[in-house]
């Protein structure tokens, strides 16, 4: 940083030599001429103007002034000349104005344009003769108009792509909060379906099974302490969601997927052509129905990532089943960082939201050795007790 800051001040270093060189040429050649000199000059104040806008701005007032002032006076030079050398001196230094009213902030903005009104205008009316003084005049304010109109256009646009970037952002935070809610949904169905069949089951058998009727309501019982446990903790986030949508189809009740599903979609990553490594460690165990849902879904983003930007043939997945939380790793050997775009995609924040909503912990990044990891740590809820029969 300080190396650049040093580059940056050796261009002003240059500027002002080079507008030495200007002044003391200035009784040998036209006036356009140096005026032409000035406004090429200023282009050694590009690494100054980027860093520190308001010396460079200072500096080019000063070098546009210097030539100005050092130019010889109009007696011996024709109107026309003599105009043209002035405007296109100080039309440098509104070329840095209007970089730096893009760039900074608008009461910065507003006391430069200020100064450079000031200084410019004390020039002209100082150092113009005659009916010049009007025409110089009316150039520089036209051409200062010009500079500020231009770098308040440059700073909208800016702060309008800001804005749709925000835009994007929030909407696919919402589509994602929504599309988990429809998992929920799926989830949630699932359940009560579940509860469903076994409460015929036994309310049919009660009088003539009662041992059969005693593991209907035990599963009952585990199925619906489950699922209102995955309802306490997921329901709270997706309050927020936007419900100015259209109401989803009505998903059929079937089994969401889940980690025990993983091999098939390995499967289905190697007809993509890339070969899914699967290990599992810890002792498996049934997990909750939207742990194992978001776990599943994190994975199968993961392994998009890697068939559309890893460019690699191989990839591994693992699982870890620990006694206080859910370990899921996918690696690549493949591009890094550049491979799997922006930190900022739509799938990754995806991922966040699935693990925040879970209160896990999402780690995304590349490999110090080459390729990228997805990682993730999600919490489990205490095993459900189910109370034994009394004796």
């Amino acid at each position: 940083m300080t190396r650049t800051k040093a580059v940056a001040w050796a261009g002003g270093a240059c500027y002002l030599l080079m507008v030495g060189l200007l002044v003391g040429v200035a009784p040998r050649v036209p006036g356009t001429v140096l005026g032409v000199g000035a406004l090429l000059a200023v282009s050694l104040l590009v690494g100054l103007v980027r860093r520190m806008p308001l010396p460079a701005l200072a500096l080019a007032l000063f070098g546009s002034t210097a030539v100005v002032v050092g130019t010889p006076s109009s007696l011996h030079r024709s109107l026309a000349v003599s105009y043209q050398g002035q405007f296109l001196s100080f039309l440098a230094a509104d070329l840095v104005l209007g970089f730096l009213v893009a760039h900074c902030a608008r009461r910065v903005s507003i006391v430069a344009v200020s100064v450079s009104f000031v200084v410019q205008f004390l020039v002209i009316g100082l150092f113009a003769q005659g009916d010049s003084l009007s025409v110089n005049g009316l150039i520089a304010l036209l051409a200062m108009v010009a500079s500020c109109i231009a770098g308040l256009l440059r700073r909208e646009r800016r702060e309008h792509a800001v804005a749709l970037r925000a835009q994007e952002v929030a909407e696919a935070v919402t589509a994602e909060r929504l599309r988990i809610a429809r998992e929920l949904h799926d989830m949630v169905a699932h359940s009560i379906g579940i509860i469903a069949i076994q409460a015929g089951v036994g309310s049919r058998v009660i009088q003539t099974q009662p041992a059969e009727a005693r593991e209907a309501l035990r599963a009952i019982e585990a199925t619906s302490r489950e699922t209102l446990s995955g309802l306490r903790r997921t329901l709270v986030s997706l309050r927020q969601a936007e419900r100015d949508v259209t109401a989803p189809k009505q998903s059929p009740l079937a089994p969401a997927p889940g980690l025990a599903d993983i091999e098939r979609l390995a499967a289905a990553t190697a007809d993509a052509g890339v070969r899914v490594d699967v290990r599992r460690t810890g002792a498996d165990r049934p997990l909750p129905a939207d742990i194992d849902l978001s776990a599943y879904r994190i994975v199968q983003e993961a392994l998009t990532n890697v068939v559309r930007h890893a460019g690699t043939g191989r990839c591994r997945v693992t699982i870890d089943h620990g006694d206080e939380e859910l370990f899921v790793e996918v690696v690549d050997e493949g591009r890094g960082a550049t491979g799997h775009g922006s930190a900022h995609g739509f799938g990754l924040i995806g991922m966040r939201e699935r693990v925040a909503l879970l209160g896990g912990r999402l780690s995304t990044g590349p490999r110090p050795g080459g390729g990228y990891r997805v990682a993730v740590r999600l919490p489990l809820p205490a095993p459900v007790a189910v109370p034994v029969e009394a004796r």
